[in-house]
């Protein structure tokens, strides 16, 4: 798939994961991770028990963090990470949702 970057050479994911993906610390790991690479987004949980997140940074960064969703936490079991990349909006910071 193509992915649209901004003027700024940015690109934004927006990333659902499934599997054993909620009460295991993966949003909290997902964000550290993030600040660790630089990117910005968000992170929740859904109520069917996914999973979702967006990454806005560099293509590289946002990359990385696609390819870490599939390790997740250390408790973490992922079955399934499927992503679109959409245009940026320019997210500052990286919050978690609840």
């Amino acid at each position: 798939m193509q992915n649209p970057s901004s003027q700024q050479g940015k690109v934004r994911a927006h990333v659902l994961i499934s599997g054993t993906v909620q009460g295991v610390g993966y949003r909290y790991y997902t964000a550290n991770q993030a600040k660790q690479l630089g990117v910005s987004g968000w992170v929740r949980n859904l109520p069917d028990s996914r999973v979702e997140a967006v990454f806005e940074g560099t293509e590289k960064q946002v990359e990385a963090m696609i390819s870490w969703c599939y390790q997740g936490s250390p408790a973490s079991v992922v079955e399934r990470v499927v992503f679109e990349y959409e245009q940026p909006e320019g997210i500052e910071g990286f919050d978690i949702s609840r």
